[in-house]
């Protein structure tokens, strides 16, 4: 299943996002429906619908992750991300959402290496 993508968007951050989308819910593939990316803002991110079910089509993703970087080139370095209206960052006062944030960012400066 192929994503469908606005113009003039980071690829490379799109690919970074679903990678990190992909560590937080545990599976190897995700059904990925339209992307956004917008490497012209600070801090550069992308947003997405998707679908942990097996042949949802894109019209059907509702569920929204959306991820922010430091910058548009790699290494990538993960500042926030969003699974709905929940968001996990370094600065998360609730415990659990903090160490979500500190697995998904080790699991992508894994993958970067």
């Amino acid at each position: 299943m192929f994503p469908a993508s606005a113009f003039a968007q980071s690829r490379e951050l799109e690919a970074t996002c679903q990678s990190v989308a992909r560590g937080f819910f545990m599976v190897s593939k995700l059904a990925i429906g339209t992307v956004q990316s917008f490497p012209e803002l600070k801090p550069p991110g992308v947003r997405m619908t998707y679908s942990t079910r097996e042949g949802t089509t894109p019209a059907e993703m509702t569920d929204a992750f959306s991820c922010e970087f430091d910058k548009v080139d790699k290494p990538h370095h993960l500042v926030r991300f969003c699974v709905s209206t929940t968001c996990y960052s370094p600065n998360e006062p609730d415990g659990d959402r903090k160490r979500r944030f500190e697995e998904a960012r080790i699991l992508l400066e894994r993958s970067e290496k």
